[in-house]
């Protein structure tokens, strides 16, 4: 009888080909994501005429690089800068506090929605998760018009709470939660139980703290969505002075004059704080990853 076993040697040949062709594999998508952050970060140090002509390219000609965009962005290239230094970053703030306020609510409610639809049992527990779910399946686009109706009607319109309270309760968020709650073992909360602790104490002094891979991981794609959405804030805010950071260099694309100076500059110092959010939070996720809920 043939012996269909592979060898040694050759079980370790093919795991050194698997490991390179995965490796090139990652290194073509890494370049593909790359790529244009690179574009945009060499545009940044040379005039908007360029970005024009030329479009975005990666060109390590040195000598068309200078500081001039990140002056006239801090307001160091003359009285026009200073202005419309101002108001970058007013709206800069604008949407950070905008994002802050959206992660925190927004990880609260799901948190707690998700918790009672997983650690409780009562009727009709599953029908109201399908309901959940199902919003995931209805596009943005549909339900535009009857969220602003509903915002005009509530007189918040042309406020933060306007932007934020539409999308408070994010389906994928809750299902990412209940999913990760599901594989926490139900002897924690009946242990505290015994130990005299209440529910709320239950959901926020023990559960919590085992959700943070799960918190970590909703922070940055919550984080994410807030500071690239412009839709909906474009059609609640009215105020310029409200404008978000998306919305304000959307304005410098106008038929008579682009500034291009500003905007490419302003979008490669609009990255930094999502980058700040993903560093903080991956901290967070890989040692809530590695800490075990139960020990020994």
């Amino acid at each position: 009888m043939a012996n269909n076993t592979a060898s040694p040697k050759t079980m370790e040949s093919n795991h050194r080909v698997a490991s390179v062709l995965a490796t090139g594999l990652f290194v073509i998508l890494c370049a593909f994501i790359a790529f244009p952050l690179l574009a945009g970060l060499l545009a940044s140090f040379r005039p908007g005429r360029e970005l024009v002509q030329n479009g975005l390219a990666i060109n390590w000609d040195f000598s068309t690089m200078t500081l001039d965009n990140y002056k006239y962005l801090f307001g160091m290239g003359g009285d026009n800068s200073k202005v419309d230094s101002a108001k970058y970053f007013m709206w800069y703030k604008n949407s950070l506090i905008l994002t802050i306020l959206t992660v925190v609510l927004t990880l609260l409610v799901c948190y707690f929605i998700a918790y009672g639809l997983t650690m409780y049992k009562f009727r009709l527990q599953g029908f109201l998760f399908f309901l959940v779910i199902a919003t995931m399946c209805v596009p943005f686009e549909i339900l535009m018009l009857p969220l602003y109706q509903e915002v005009t009607a509530l007189h918040i319109i042309n406020t933060r709470a306007g932007v934020i309270l539409p999308g408070l309760c994010g389906a994928s968020t809750i299902f990412f939660f209940r999913q990760y709650m599901q594989s926490l073992p139900g002897a924690l909360l009946d242990a505290a139980r015994i130990d005299g602790c209440t529910e709320y104490g239950i959901s926020v002094r023990i559960m919590m703290p085992i959700t943070k891979p799960a918190f970590a991981s909703m922070a940055i794609l919550c984080a994410m969505g807030s500071w690239n959405n412009m839709l909906w804030p474009l059609l609640v805010f009215r105020d310029t002075s409200k404008f978000t950071l998306q919305i304000g260099l959307n304005t410098l694309l106008t038929p008579y004059g682009n500034n291009y100076d500003l905007l490419i500059a302003g979008s490669m110092f609009g990255i930094i704080p999502i980058l700040v959010i993903y560093l903080i939070f991956q901290k967070y996720l890989i040692d809530g990853m590695t800490a075990g809920a139960v020990k020994g």
